[in-house]
């Protein structure tokens, strides 16, 4: 496959971007972005929305990018999230442009985002893994132990587990907690609470304390269910709890933090720095979880981590999207002083490798951060098609 072209340093103060294009693949309800150029350069990002949703607000922002010069990134990003009137700024469509500007600047460059950023703290980064099936039963502590030796036996060495929900499993009707069913309660009886604490020493007992847990909740629960929850599972140690309380801050998020004895994190859901501040500034979180391509992009996601490390707090990115949102969280979390880890899904889904030219690989659970050009995301347009969502227009 050829290199990516680079613009000549005659053209570099003089590239314009010339379209803004989107196409929804297959796996998380994501979407791809493209921002192409005059120099036949382009970029690509990913924002955490559907196809229709992100084309629908890419055409209102084309008043505001189209002609614009790509590489003032910042001044872009402020427009972005601040001139969208009369409509709220949209977060999952701007971090798609966002990641897409800073892979033209790095392909235009010829540097990785990295590098054109903030420099290396680290050259590679620690990946998670949530897997999509666990025990149905938490009383069976053999299957657990089966389990176990399949997560250990992962060539990739992953070294922290999250119980991404599927706990909720263990539970009778356990998919009314998000909504699945017109039975909705947010509130855990002492039955359920020990189920799950059942569970979660069948975990750890079958892991063993080489690996660490993470309990996270979708923001299903209400404040005594948080704190039973909590209460339920530190003795089995989890690094965090994540998305324990509903999305959005109130008072009941400092007095769950107060009260829990395991460490409190959320953020996946949130947009810009500006929905972070509260739970910040009130000292309601012991770490935060942005994800990329909701919460501004590259540029969104540093300004959450430049205010959490004025608070001493780490920062780890969700992540249930493509390779592009896989090496963006490389590069995010090679250049952030107080990044820890960054999920995966390259596990689960093979069409997320195999949409790629550039192969990943992840040993004793870490990945090597990207030095070509960009991202360092070469896509190959046949496996685009193959796993377009049905439907959607090939780059429009």
């Amino acid at each position: 496959m050829s290199e990516r072209p680079v613009a000549p340093a005659s053209e570099r103060n003089r590239v314009k971007i010339t379209a803004l294009k989107a196409m929804e693949i297959q796996g998380a309800g994501q979407t791809l972005v493209r921002v192409d150029t005059d120099a036949g350069i382009s970029g690509i990002g990913e924002a955490g929305a559907p196809g229709p949703v992100v084309r629908g607000f890419l055409k209102v922002m084309e008043r505001l990018l189209l002609g614009e010069d790509p590489l003032a990134i910042d001044r872009l990003y402020t427009t972005m999230t601040s001139q969208m009137h009369t409509y709220r700024a949209h977060g999952p469509t701007v971090a798609g442009v966002d990641i897409a500007l800073w892979d033209l600047a790095g392909k235009l460059l010829d540097r990785p985002v990295c590098d054109l950023l903030a420099g290396r703290y680290r050259d590679t980064v620690t990946i998670y893994h949530t897997p999509l099936e666990i025990p149905a039963d938490p009383n069976d502590r053999p299957a657990f132990q089966d389990w176990a030796h399949k997560f250990k036996s992962q060539p990739e060495g992953y070294k922290t587990f999250k119980c991404g929900g599927a706990h909720l499993s263990w539970l009778p009707n356990g998919g009314r907690f998000q909504g699945h069913t017109a039975v909705m309660s947010n509130t855990l009886t002492q039955a359920e609470l020990h189920l799950i604490r059942q569970g979660n020493e069948n975990i750890r007992e079958a892991l063993g304390f080489g690996v660490d847990i993470i309990v996270h909740d979708h923001g299903s629960w209400d404040l005594p269910s948080a704190i039973g929850l909590s209460q339920a599972v530190e003795e089995t140690k989890p690094i965090w709890l994540e998305d324990v309380l509903p999305v959005w801050y109130s008072e009941q998020w400092k007095r769950f933090r107060e009260a829990s004895r395991v460490p409190v994190v959320t953020g996946e859901k949130l947009e810009h720095v500006q929905e972070f501040l509260p739970f910040i500034a009130n000292g309601a979180l012991d770490a935060l979880h942005p994800d990329l391509c909701w919460a501004g992009g590259i540029s969104g996601c540093r300004k959450i981590a430049e205010l959490a490390e004025l608070y001493y707090l780490p920062v780890s990115l969700h992540n249930v999207g493509s390779m592009v949102q896989q090496m963006a969280s490389a590069h995010f979390g090679a250049m952030v002083r107080n990044f820890v880890m960054a999920e995966t899904r390259i596990y689960a889904r093979p069409e997320i490798q195999a949409m790629c030219a550039d192969e990943v690989k992840i040993v004793d659970g870490q990945m090597a951060v990207p030095r070509k050009s960009g991202l360092g995301v070469t896509l190959i347009p046949e496996m685009l098609r193959r796993y377009r969502v049905e439907g959607e227009p090939y780059w429009d």
